[in-house]
């Protein structure tokens, strides 16, 4: 992997990658030159128990160009500026310019609850120049470099002294709320464990310290014994709907043998994560003919500088459940209550995916 990391005019970095040496001069476009002025802060939940992120400024991002809108290709409309530069390389990086959290967050107004610094880091990593593809038309070499992109990133920001946690994700479609097009998805760095991963973890350790194993990686080996969810499996990686699926289309990709972040994938593990990363997208988008709409969201061990053995690296996709006539969302015992109710099973829907044709082989003897 090679990488060069340059400035834009609004002080933002920008980092480019690409699995061949990047030739030639690029720019680092932005959109203003202005630099930016956001100063988010947290407030403290007493009920919950949580924080809670305020950031106003970023009530002026970019929210659903007009469809000719191409923000990475030569026609793109001159009236809408770029973020990422022309050039041969394969994904960018680049500092959010409505970020929820920031390094330099100071001073936090006084408030009835504790306020404090939003701290952290806010990251947009465009898949490819292409605005026109997505992540499963990606070739598989493309989507492993994302993968090693995931973990420098994950090694540079959560080697910062005040991050504690990391984790990329993709929102795709508009019904998800996406507000550009083109293929991306986001990192978000946090000055603390957030509160889904630390109940996951919690679990994960509690079920380490009584069987001296990973509980993610014995519920891989049941579903594996099982098959009945199975979407792919592989030498090193799986991907199925799990038993416990909250989401009637809900996936989990995970490799095999645990390992706490991306930065401890070895090279046959992330191939084949690609592979079944590529195969479950390529499912979704093959049950209905379209780009399925979903949130992707992949978990890791803190980086807080502690060992965390229970912890296995995973992603879990969660497509809004299509009915024909709608698309289903959360309602108010999912929203309010934090119990989801499914209306269907796992095991019906990993059927239907699972009978969707995936074949990668022409593409493996390619390579």
């Amino acid at each position: 992997m090679h990488a060069r990391t340059l400035q834009k005019p609004d002080g933002r970095k920008l980092t480019v990658y690409s699995r061949l040496p990047i030739e030639g001069d690029l720019d680092a476009p932005s959109p203003s030159s202005e630099p930016l002025q956001a100063n988010p802060h947290l407030r403290w939940h007493p009920l919950r128990g949580e924080w809670v992120a305020y950031a106003s400024h970023r009530q002026g991002r970019t929210f659903l160009p007009p469809p000719e809108y191409n923000p990475l290709g030569p026609t793109r409309d001159p009236a809408f500026p770029t973020e990422v530069p022309a050039g041969r390389y394969d994904i960018a990086v680049f500092d959010n310019r409505f970020p929820t959290l920031v390094t330099t967050a100071h001073d936090p107004p006084a408030s009835l609850v504790e306020t404090a610094p939003a701290t952290g880091v806010c990251e947009v990593v465009v898949f490819t120049q292409d605005a026109d593809a997505s992540l499963g038309a990606l070739p598989l070499s493309q989507i492993e470099l994302l993968l090693e992109v995931w973990a420098d990133r994950t090694r540079e920001i959560g080697g910062l002294p005040h991050i504690d946690y990391v984790m990329p994700f993709e929102n795709r479609g508009v019904e998800v709320g996406v507000t550009l097009h083109h293929p991306h998805g986001q990192i978000y760095a946090y000055p603390f464990v957030p509160p889904i991963p630390a109940r996951m973890l919690a679990q994960q350790e509690a079920f380490w310290k009584e069987h001296g194993r990973g509980l993610l990686e014995d519920l891989i080996r049941k579903e594996i014994e099982e098959g009945a969810r199975m979407l792919y499996q592989g030498d090193h990686a799986v991907a199925f709907v799990p038993a416990w699926a909250r989401y009637p289309y809900e996936a989990w990709v995970a490799p095999t043998r645990p390992v706490a972040t991306f930065c401890d994938l070895a090279p046959e593990q992330r191939a084949d994560l690609a592979r079944a990363l590529k195969t479950t997208v390529l499912k979704y988008d093959g049950l209905w003919g379209r780009k399925l709409p979903y949130l992707q969201v992949w978990y890791q061990a803190p980086t807080d500088g502690e060992p965390h053995p229970e912890a296995h690296l995973h992603a879990e996709l969660w497509p809004p459940y299509r009915t024909p006539d709608k698309l289903k969302y959360l309602a108010g015992t999912e929203l309010g209550a934090g119990m989801f109710a499914m209306d269907v099973l796992p095991e019906d829907k990993a059927r239907e995916l699972a009978a969707v044709p995936v074949d990668l082989s022409a593409e493996e003897e390619a390579r």
